[in-house]
């Protein structure tokens, strides 16, 4: 175990460098010249003035600096300083820790990596961050890096939690060629504690850390109020605000499937996805079972036209979650879905869709992750049965957590928002579905939100989210979190429009779908795929263009 430092009571320079060389020579276990034998300076070798002058009015350029390498002691040491200020209990520690790939299946890699330090027992792993992609430094020519923060509990003092940190990447069979090259895993200890740590092996903060936007991004998903212990030190999101911004600037992006390429949820120019709706139920409130129990030729037909017409991710739905629908069990759901994944993954022409599984019921997402699906579409974000969340973290697939109160059998009864609006109230509720997907073990960059237009909302409800849903997006806990938006042929468009069939409400829903996609809406999710896809193409033109995009106030940036 790593000794810890005597408390540090230096007042003065001289006092404070005499207290770093003794310590250096005594964890060192080293005899060398400059470093003789500590004694406490007397009351007579320092000035009055200067015995009271306060630690923190040493000018920080009189300090031994841990973060820069001209500023540490000229000594190799054996063992670490550790100046801790605020420990924690014995055994419990928390840290923070960089992960990075840029070679092979980027995500997996970094995935893989959280699973081995969890299955330590040493290391619980309490949140992660967005993924932010990143173009390489240094050695330039490589591909570009995936980073991210997790946010660890440890029983693990700091050289032991790097030993097991570069266990885990041995293990993982990462393969150093260049030094600052191209590697498949990259595991740092950015923060440990409120402690600074100086060893020839570890630096803790981690060096330069502040100056580098790929580490700060990631920091500011988890702890933006957080800063260093040192002195003049900021917050993290202060030190983001200083750096000059990346061009292109960095955004953070979530994976659909292996196929498809991530959605990069701040890029300016980035193209809205198609989510076809395939409803295999006898009582959609839309399509009135249209592919409810009929050949498997017609339904691999309809596929097909879904995706020619435009759709990257198809959403099958095998419980119809309309207002008094009969509910069913999970072995009927199961038994209506996987057929549809079975038919989905057969065909060449759905090579590079995304599969989605409407479903708010854990055994039904296990039996369709398994068989092929990508993303589980929960409109209960996990409320409705308590063993979703972490079911979903087990499965480590992608899943879209839509906001609704109730069931949607008495959703209607709960649609007031009361004191603080609707738009502040749906923030701070998926805020909480978000925290308990994450206290399950959920990774945030696999998690999609959907503000549930419809569900448990009035049709000025409706209204609102869909013209205030860019404010919705930057909410300070949901920002960089990729959203969905489903709007078509429901109930308020047809009230609107005053056409009460729902086949026929096209055109409202267009414009529907515009609204949506010029507030930042990442996935629409559509019945109409030929319509809508040309709908988004337009409001793509329109509102996805770099340079054009508006801030949160409506500003132009």
């Amino acid at each position: 175990m790593i000794s810890a430092m005597r408390p540090c009571t230096a007042r003065t320079t001289a006092s404070f460098r005499a207290y770093v060389r003794q310590s250096c020579r005594k964890f060192s276990g080293a005899t060398r010249d400059g470093f003789p034998p500590y004694t406490r300076p007397s009351a007579s070798a320092t000035s009055a003035p200067a015995r009271r002058r306060n630690f923190r009015s040493i000018p920080s350029s009189s300090l031994a600096c841990p973060n820069t390498q001209s500023r540490t002691p000229n000594v190799r040491l054996s063992r670490p300083i550790i100046r801790q200020y605020h420990g924690r209990k014995k055994g419990d520690h928390r840290a923070f820790i960089a992960l990075g790939s840029n070679v092979g299946d980027r995500v997996a890699m970094i995935e893989m990596a959280c699973k081995e330090m969890e299955a330590s027992g040493k290391i619980r792993l309490l949140r992660t961050s967005n993924l932010w992609e990143t173009k390489a430094m240094y050695v330039l020519d490589q591909d570009k890096f995936v980073n991210g923060v997790c946010e660890v509990d440890t029983t693990l003092s700091p050289l032991e939690l790097l030993d097991e940190l570069q266990s885990i990447e041995n293990r993982m069979g990462r393969v150093k060629f260049i030094d600052k090259g191209p590697r498949n895993i990259d595991l740092d200890i950015l923060l440990y504690d409120e402690e600074t740590v100086v060893h020839e092996r570890l630096q803790i903060p981690h060096p330069l850390m502040l100056e580098r936007e790929f580490v700060l991004r990631p920091l500011c998903d988890i702890a933006p109020k957080k800063r260093l212990l040192r002195p003049k030190s900021g917050t993290f999101l202060q030190s983001l605000r200083k750096l000059a911004p990346s061009n292109p600037p960095l955004s953070p992006f979530t994976p659909l499937a292996r196929a498809l390429p991530p959605i990069a949820t701040t890029h300016p120019n980035r193209a809205t996805r198609i989510m076809s709706i395939l409803n295999v139920t006898p009582d959609s409130f839309s399509d009135a079972g249209k592919n409810y129990e009929i050949d498997e030729s017609e339904l691999a037909r309809t596929i097909k036209s879904h995706i020619a017409a435009g759709a990257t991710i198809i959403d099958i739905g095998g419980q119809s979650t309309r207002p008094g629908a009969i509910q069913i069990t999970s072995n009927e759901e199961v038994s209506r879905i996987l057929p549809v994944i079975k038919i989905i993954r057969s065909l060449r022409e759905a090579e590079n869709i995304a599969i989605s599984v409407d479903t708010y019921h854990a055994e039904v997402a296990k039996h369709a992750i398994e068989a092929g699906a990508d993303i589980i579409n929960d409109v209960s974000a996990g409320q409705m049965d308590p063993e979703m969340l972490p079911t979903v973290a087990q499965l480590g697939c992608t899943v879209c957590l839509m906001h609704m109160r109730g069931t949607p059998a008495t959703m209607n009864s709960h649609a007031n928002y009361s004191p603080n609006g609707v738009l502040k109230t749906v923030a701070e509720e998926l805020r909480q579905r978000v925290e308990e997907a994450e206290k399950a073990g959920v990774r945030r960059w696999r998690i999609i939100l959907d503000p549930g237009i419809g569900f448990a909302k009035t049709q000025d409800h409706n209204l609102e989210l869909l013209h205030r849903l860019e404010h919705l997006r930057h909410s300070p806990a949901l920002a960089g979190l990729p959203w969905l938006v489903g709007t078509s042929r429901k109930a308020f468009i047809g009230k609107i429009t005053g056409v009460d069939e729902a086949e026929k409400r096209a055109w409202g829903t267009a414009a529907a779908v515009t609204a949506a996609i010029q507030g930042g809406a990442d996935i629409v999710r559509v019945h109409d795929v030929e319509e809508m896809t040309q709908v988004a193409r337009m409001a793509d033109a329109l509102y996805r263009v770099e340079g054009w995009e508006k801030t949160v106030d409506g500003k132009l940036s």
